[in-house]
């Protein structure tokens, strides 16, 4: 499922009604703990967290003409998923991703390498997204992404 929009507010008009809560109970949680120096918006097709070319000016090295990536909520057709790439590029916050999950969640964790799929609404563990996102921020992510790019 593809969700096209201008802005956060429009893409969270378009989600079916039966995940809208849950994903606008995982922004929140997010919303919470975010540094401030990320920047909501939308990108790729999903509500994006970011870090704006004021911030780090060189963009993403895809596309230089776009803020550099961190994290992303998207509805789809049978999941609410959560990409981070904190997680993606760090072996230890994966490490302390997966360890936590299974303390804060029955089901099994479904994910890929940055994709974290939501499948089951009611078993969100909302406060340790929060956690997740508390544990870097836009300077912490600059700073492992230049490293990444450098090998």
């Amino acid at each position: 499922m593809k969700i096209e929009s201008k802005n956060v507010e429009d893409y969270i008009s378009k989600i079916p009604i039966e995940q809208k809560d849950a994903f606008q109970m995982i922004r929140n949680a997010i919303l919470k703990t975010i540094d401030e120096q990320f920047e909501e918006c939308i990108q790729y097709n999903m509500v994006s967290y970011v870090v704006p070319k004021s911030v780090y000016p060189e963009g993403y090295h895809c596309d230089p003409s776009l803020p550099l990536p961190f994290a992303s909520i998207a509805a789809q057709k049978s999941s609410v998923n959560l990409y981070h790439m904190g997680i993606y590029s760090n072996p230890d916050l994966l490490e302390w991703w997966k360890s936590e999950y299974n303390n804060h969640c029955k089901s099994k964790l479904d994910m890929g390498k940055s994709c974290i799929r939501f499948r089951k609404y009611d078993e969100i563990p909302f406060d340790l997204i929060s956690a997740l996102f508390a544990k870097m921020t836009a300077k912490d992510w600059i700073k492992r992404y230049v490293q990444l790019l450098k090998k």
